[in-house]
């Protein structure tokens, strides 16, 4: 109960329960569907935690590309002491601050949103996305490896250890890039605690 669909695994056509890693162990062994079947598993994710780590859509699309296609290529480094989602997701990671330390000349805050995309209800939708936009832009401004951390642990809901092994840094440099990013966007959106100062 409760188990997710890569971790219990899924009933193949030939009737072979296939877990995350077993579809990995079956990619390096050459089938030809098995990375495929993995990106069907994780791809929303991956491109959520692409979005809110780039600047830009399309940065964020050009390092998801290369982040699978290193996947793809470096399938056999996989060590079954992180899941494979963790895997994935450190690897989307650092693509993106890869291309964001390649564009370090590019002006930084050019905006993107995935919440344009239908009206949930008849509530006041302009002033939720209003509000999406700013914290967005807040969360835009901070140094990409601060971002990151967030990211992780705020947004994606990993643990602080977990997201360590995840970015490749010890857990109390995550604790310490958590602690100064969210001290930066309380700075940056302390006024709209003020009720005479709305957006």
């Amino acid at each position: 109960m409760g188990s997710t669909q890569s971790e219990c695994g899924i009933q193949g056509g030939g009737g072979v329960v296939s877990t995350d890693v077993d579809l990995l162990a079956a990619h390096v062994a050459g089938d030809g569907h098995a990375f495929a079947e993995l990106m069907r598993r994780h791809y929303d994710h991956l491109w959520q935690t692409a979005l809110r780590t780039s600047y830009t859509r399309e940065d964020a699309a050009d390092a998801l590309q290369e982040a699978l296609l290193s996947a793809h290529r470096k399938a056999s480094n996989f060590r079954a002491d992180a899941a494979v989602r963790s895997w994935l997701h450190a690897i989307v990671v650092n693509a993106c601050l890869d291309r964001i330390r390649r564009n370090k000349s590019r002006p930084t805050v050019s905006l993107t949103t995935d919440e344009s995309d239908e009206p949930r209800d008849d509530r006041n939708h302009y002033a939720d996305l209003e509000m999406s936009l700013v914290v967005q832009k807040a969360l835009m401004s901070l140094p990409a490896e601060q971002r990151a951390a967030l990211v992780a642990v705020d947004v994606e809901g990993y643990s602080v250890s977990d997201a360590a092994q995840a970015l490749g840094v010890p857990a109390g440099t995550i604790k310490s890039r958590c602690a100064r990013g969210r001290l930066k966007l309380a700075e940056k959106l302390d006024y709209l605690r003020d009720p005479g100062n709305r957006i």
